[in-house]
């Protein structure tokens, strides 16, 4: 296998899966509908639980820790987080399946009220010497899994309920406590 390896590899380019939707939404409330832990479970069709690991905020270097309702788990790290225009995230320990996985959003202001919202995975399979195969195979699947969460997240976007308390998480604890006297 180790000869075949370099024929393989050039074969079976790193796998990505890219969606892309309009929504009813600004840049800031879709990137606080993406980085709130608060109300993930209410739109989001893939996560069973998630949690930030190392600190209660969001943002790079951060890991996050997600179950899927597949039950598959992943320990993740923020490599960038910049709002309201896009955040991206690697695999730090994850499925044994996966070499590298990594996933992104990326949101720009079309105007009129309007948001082009863009989530990507980029993931690698291992064994090396099966991923022809295997990536056509995370390519459907994954690609299915993407297009539903874009579309549960565009719906979380356009919800006020979620938006708002999206957008209460994203102020801090102060905010969303604060009670004028």
């Amino acid at each position: 296998m180790a000869v075949l390896a370099p024929l393989l590899s050039r074969l079976s380019p790193i796998g990505v899966v890219e969606r892309t939707r309009i929504a009813r939404a600004s840049a800031a409330d879709a990137f606080a509908v993406a980085s709130s832990y608060g109300v993930r479970l209410e739109w989001d069709p893939f996560v069973s639980a998630q949690h930030l690991v190392n600190t209660g905020t969001p943002g790079k270097g951060v890991r996050t820790y997600t179950r899927s309702r597949h039950g598959l788990t992943m320990i993740s790290e923020y490599l960038t987080y910049r709002a309201p225009t896009h955040m991206g995230m690697k695999m730090v320990q994850g499925p044994w399946f996966f070499r590298t996985f990594s996933g992104s959003w990326h949101f720009k202001e079309l105007g009129e009220g309007r948001l082009e919202v863009v989530y990507r995975y980029r993931y690698d399979c291992r064994p090396a010497w099966l991923q022809p195969i295997s990536h056509r195979i995370g390519n459907w699947y994954l690609g299915r899994d993407i297009a539903r969460r874009v579309d549960a997240f565009v719906a979380g976007c356009e919800d006020p309920d979620i938006v708002g308390r999206a957008r209460a998480e994203a102020a801090g604890p102060s905010a969303s406590s604060h009670h004028p006297a």
